[in-house]
């Protein structure tokens, strides 16, 4: 008898040799695995068979609603922002308008120490276009008050506004804008201490031509042509 078999136990359970029999795990798991990823695989390539015969039959339909959705997408990014009438909701196709430097008339109002600088300025803008009303020293409410380049002044409402805006082309810093109640179309420009001169006069052409005739820009960077 092998010293491995059991006390007690002969026969048919005797065991014979010097080793103990191996034991294996059973193979089972391992098959039910593979099975189970080879069902998932079948399964998938048929869903994806599947959506692929459904999209030829319909003409590819879903592939190009998609498309249209993300071009309107980048489209409606682009594209400017417009009311119900196509025109822009900020002006509604009005553009603002302005009147030549002819129908501008300025009143220059010396509140500067400087003597002879009202008399100067208003020489240059006549020959510039403007329309030249009373040059003089400041009232004494902003005699020697102004300390910045100078003030210009007009009467309330879009009309005064586009006065303003007009005479503002002349100079390299804008001045400070004020309005007043008065009833008449000209407007003032009070010299202030920082005043050094008047902008040079092409730069002031291409500031009126772009104030004429703004040039419209794109409501997105990111838009391409």
């Amino acid at each position: 008898m092998s010293m491995l078999t059991p006390p007690g136990m002969g026969g048919k359970y005797r065991i014979t040799g010097n080793r103990y029999p191996r034991m294996r795990r059973p193979r089972n798991r391992r098959r039910i695995v593979l099975a189970s990823l080879t069902s998932v695989c079948v399964l998938s390539l048929g869903g994806w068979g599947t959506l692929q015969l459904i999209d030829i039959f319909s003409g590819g339909t879903s592939a190009n609603a998609a498309g249209s959705s993300s071009k309107g997408k980048e489209g409606a990014d682009c594209a400017p922002e417009t009311n119900a009438e196509g025109q822009s909701p900020k002006n509604d196709g009005k553009q603002a308008e302005y009147p030549e430097p002819g129908a501008v008339e300025v009143n220059v109002l010396n509140a500067t120490d400087r003597s002879g600088l009202a008399r100067s300025i208003a020489d240059e803008l006549k020959k510039r276009g403007f329309k030249i009303g009373e040059v003089k020293n400041a009232p004494a409410e902003f005699d020697k008050k102004v300390e910045n380049t100078g003030i210009l002044m007009g009467a309330q409402g879009e009309d005064g506004d586009a006065r303003l805006k007009v005479l503002s082309t002349q100079f390299a810093e804008d001045p400070e804008t004020r309005f007043d109640d008065r009833k008449g179309e000209d407007v003032d420009f009070i010299i202030g201490k920082k005043y050094e001169k008047l902008v040079k006069e092409k730069e002031a052409d291409a500031a009126l031509t772009a104030l004429y005739d703004p040039k419209p820009s794109p409501s997105r960077s990111h838009c391409k042509d």
